[in-house]
């Protein structure tokens, strides 16, 4: 896969991932392939169920991403790694895929009322059907 890191940018990448790790639990086995497989997931914009299979069974790299998320694994990690870089204060990240709109925001309630203005309603004559109907004798 094209990630274009060099082996040393890996080697510092799993050095700070794998420290951001609980310490509690069985170490995995290969940490830079569950990483190559959380980023062809993000960059390939497929389901876990599409992973490859030189990525190990989609089931076990869903669980340990499921873990560590839940565990601020992913944030601890982001986290060092901004506070490495001498320009990450400057940089802004904003991801529009996880934006999600409330359901009003789309105009569902109601939708647009045309109103008429004040002057042609009192220049119109009623349209009720009550007045046609119930007439006194």
């Amino acid at each position: 896969m094209s990630t274009r890191m060099t082996e040393a940018d890996w080697a510092h990448t799993l050095e700070v991932f794998r420290a951001c790790l609980p310490r509690r639990g069985r170490k995995a086995a290969d940490d830079r392939l569950f990483l190559e497989a959380i980023h062809f997931f993000t960059v390939e914009n497929v389901r876990w169920r599409a992973l490859p299979e030189r990525f190990g069974p989609w089931n076990s790299v869903w669980k340990r991403f499921d873990r560590l998320s839940k565990a601020g694994v992913f944030e601890a990690f982001f986290d060092t790694l901004a506070s490495m870089s001498t320009s990450a204060h400057l940089i802004q990240m904003f991801d529009s895929t996880i934006v999600r709109a409330h359901v009003s925001a789309a105009g569902a309630k109601g939708g647009s009322r045309v109103r008429r203005s004040a002057a042609r309603a009192a220049g119109s004559r009623r349209k009720s059907m009550l007045n046609q109907t119930h007439r006194e004798p």
